[in-house]
């Protein structure tokens, strides 16, 4: 009988590579801000809980030809961080950016880290950063959904009865065989791969938008993308979504294409890409990465307010393509092969890779389902994609652009918001300047965090 392991997906396996060539550069963050302090007792309970969950993998490594790496249950985990001095109210974004600066290590399982400090009004701040190579946004929900359950059940902390037993342990015997099944199952999918992927040759995907070489800003070294959190109340987002005959989905688009147009990094009268990830998980789900990208190409015209009718039609023939294997692009078919290439061929090919140009993503109301630590409820719970300090050339060679997130508690829209292009978004107020003229544009009154 084989060994069954919970092999790296393709998403797992290009993030494992990327981290090895580039170090903990990309990270995810789920962030709370309370008006009441929490009891470090209960956030060490928390953390515990973590230790002993979803979250808590490291990847293992075979020899043999084509195997994919596996995941098995973490023995170690980066230690909570709690702050004594307290946060000013205007440095909370400041303080939850620094929270990024960590350097994980996929190997022996330090993937996340979880830190809290007070706030001078008498809140608390709290944050869970991720490693994307162990775990997507749904991965962080469910593994923060189940924590705090047991948190509440007042459980023991315990990886085989907590979400944890999905990660998996490590074997006492059949791992030879099992690699080797493994292998010739991955040459098997590769050559399917390369049959879907020229059945599909013809099937084109949204071109990028170019990015102009000018303005060349003169930067320091070290560049920090430029980020923002903006909460508007949720009956004037759906209001104003509904009377341009769209989503509350498709004013994040609209809005976003907005403020690309407005700093410069799109032309009058280009097609931006937008990226919108989709979830793939299922229940039970052992998948560090599950989710998929739809793209769509939304045209911007100076001036003017995006189509939302058209970008909620590009959304739906997105979805509708990428569900049939004979419209979904040859190089998404071609993932079984990306995961046999050696990593010094992929740091061949990363130095073309291109990062979103925009990337939209809606978590919906999913967010509320962990907004309440042992009773607490948070006043406002987000998570984003957090891009770390870096050399502002690597910025301009990956042409990366603007990332927005999305999420509501049915009352507030809370929106993150990170330009990421260091010519167009320069600083934090840059940025905003184009927010807010966006934003009012729409008939939008937004509230920015400090």
């Amino acid at each position: 009988m084989t060994t069954v392991l919970n092999r790296l997906t393709a998403d797992d396996d290009l993030f494992l590579k990327l981290h090895d060539l580039y170090g903990t550069a990309l990270v995810n963050q789920l962030a709370w801000r309370f008006d009441e302090r929490l009891d470090p007792v209960v956030l060490n309970r928390f953390h515990a809980h973590l230790a002993h969950g979803f979250l808590s993998r490291r990847v293992m490594t075979t020899s043999v030809p084509f195997a994919r790496p596996w995941w098995v249950n973490a023995t170690t985990a980066e230690p909570l961080a709690l702050q004594d001095e307290p946060v000013p109210d205007t440095e909370v974004l400041d303080w939850f950016f620094a929270q990024s600066a960590v350097s994980f290590d996929p190997v022996s399982g330090r993937l996340w880290r979880l830190s809290a400090a007070p706030t001078t009004s008498g809140g608390t701040l709290l944050s869970l950063v991720t490693s994307h190579v162990g775990a997507d946004g749904g991965a962080v929900l469910y593994a923060v959904g189940d924590a705090l359950e047991r948190l509440d059940k007042r459980e023991t902390p315990d990886i085989t009865t907590s979400s944890g037993r999905l990660v998996g342990a490590l074997p006492a015997s059949g791992l030879l065989r099992s690699h080797i099944a493994d292998g010739l199952g991955q040459l098997r999918a590769a050559a399917l791969s390369l049959r879907a992927a020229f059945a599909a040759r013809n099937v084109q995907e949204p071109e990028r938008s170019p990015r102009p070489a000018e303005p060349r800003l003169p930067l320091p070294d070290r560049y920090s993308a430029a980020d923002l959190v903006v909460e508007v109340d949720a009956a004037e987002w759906n209001s104003v979504a509904k009377a341009h005959d769209g989503t509350a989905n498709g004013l994040m688009v609209g809005v976003a294409v907005g403020i690309l147009g407005r700093s410069g990094r799109i032309l009058d009268g280009s097609a931006v890409r937008v990226d919108i990830p989709h979830s793939m998980r299922g229940v039970d789900d052992p998948r560090g990465n599950a989710t998929t990208g739809l793209p769509i190409a939304v045209p911007y015209r100076k001036g003017e307010l995006t189509d939302l009718r058209q970008v909620r039609t590009a959304i739906k023939q997105a979805a509708h393509a990428y569900a049939d294997p004979a419209t979904t692009p040859a190089l998404q078919h071609l993932q079984p092969i990306q995961q046999m290439l050696p990593r010094f061929v992929l740091g061949y090919f990363s130095r073309t890779a291109k990062a979103p140009e925009c990337l939209c993503t809606n978590l919906g109301e999913t967010g509320q389902g962990v907004a309440t630590i042992a009773g607490v409820r948070a006043r406002s719970v987000l998570m984003r994609p957090v891009v770390c300090t870096g050399d502002p050339e690597l910025f301009r060679r990956v042409e990366i652009g603007l990332n927005l997130s999305w999420s509501s508690d049915g009352d507030i829209v809370t929106l993150a918001i990170t330009g990421a292009d260091p010519d167009r978004f320069p600083t934090r107020e840059a940025l905003r300047d184009y927010v807010t003229d966006e934003f009012e544009a729409w008939g939008l009154r937004p509230r920015f965090w400090q």
